[in-house]
């Protein structure tokens, strides 16, 4: 009768012990938003690049999914929470970037253009990579 068992009585868990079916659906849900995010902002950078001051926008663009890549990752501490923002912005703006059967193209080829798709491709490895990086430096011994 003095055991507190399957309530929210009694001593919380500390740190090493198995994580329950809700903090994995919970962990799960955020993954899955920081790919929604790295999608949105594939989207809408797709249809903003070329805005003037031209290429400037296309710069800050590719600036800013580098911070989310890096930002998430750092911020969660994982290399998965730096690369789903990065797959998310890779798939939206690369699909887009195809032509279309009647012939439009959303992301020309033009100086903009190649500064959103190129820059923001390479920003999306170097903030992945920064994050493992961060990641490396997190768990190594103090000196």
């Amino acid at each position: 009768m003095g055991t507190s068992h399957g309530t929210s009585h009694g001593s919380r868990p500390t740190g090493g012990q198995r994580t329950t079916g809700g903090q994995r659906t919970v962990a799960a849900a955020g993954y899955v938003m920081l790919f929604v995010l790295g999608a949105l902002e594939g989207i809408i950078g797709s249809f903003q690049y070329s805005q003037a001051p031209v290429p400037l926008i296309a710069i800050i663009l590719v600036v800013i999914i580098f911070v989310t890549c890096a930002g998430c990752g750092w911020g969660i501490g994982t290399f998965g929470a730096g690369l789903l923002p990065a797959a998310g912005w890779i798939l939206a703006s690369f699909i887009i970037s195809m032509p279309r059967p009647n012939g439009s193209v959303i992301i020309t080829a033009s100086s903009a253009g190649e500064w959103y798709l190129y820059g923001g491709a390479v920003a999306c490895v170097a903030g992945s990579v920064t994050t493992l990086f961060t990641r490396i430096r997190r768990s190594a011994p103090p000196r």
